[in-house]
């Protein structure tokens, strides 16, 4: 069992002994998606492929908190943040900007990186490298104003 699913486990066993119900819930989910990953591709996730997971059910939840941000649906946003904040428990630490942007500059001079064409690889290493740890939809606007001399 991947290090991240036992941790989840681990985590949600604490949360019944102390009565988070709502936690336990939150975190339920999150196993139920990783389970049925598992279930229909019949194989287990690693702690790679569940990061994966786990920055999905992120994203979904981050647009759901601002649908109901702008819809002023307060009740329904408090759950949303609810949810991730719990699931970022769960998350490597996340890259600040600089480091981000350090990253990008190096790795498009490392491969001589010029045109848009370049795009592809250059995101492909960069996704490896900062998995989990940076916004992919940041990592290639920074990339794409780069390559275009912005």
């Amino acid at each position: 069992m991947s290090q991240l699913k036992q941790t989840l486990l681990d985590n949600i066993k604490v949360s019944m002994k102390a009565r988070e119900l709502e936690r336990v819930k939150v975190l339920r989910n999150v196993q139920a998606v990783v389970k049925q990953i598992e279930i229909d591709r019949r194989i287990e996730l690693d702690d790679a492929q569940v990061l994966e997971v786990l920055q999905k059910q992120l994203k979904q939840r981050q647009e759901s908190l601002t649908i109901f941000t702008e819809n002023n649906r307060d009740d329904l946003a408090t759950k949303e943040q609810f949810e991730i904040d719990i699931i970022n428990e769960f998350m490597p630490k996340q890259m600040d900007d600089d480091e981000i942007i350090a990253l990008v500059s190096a790795e498009i001079s490392e491969q001589g990186a010029t045109s848009m064409r370049d795009m592809g690889s250059v995101m492909g290493i960069l996704k490896n490298k900062t998995a989990g740890r940076a916004d992919p939809a940041l990592i290639s606007k920074l990339v794409k104003d780069a390559l275009q001399g912005k």
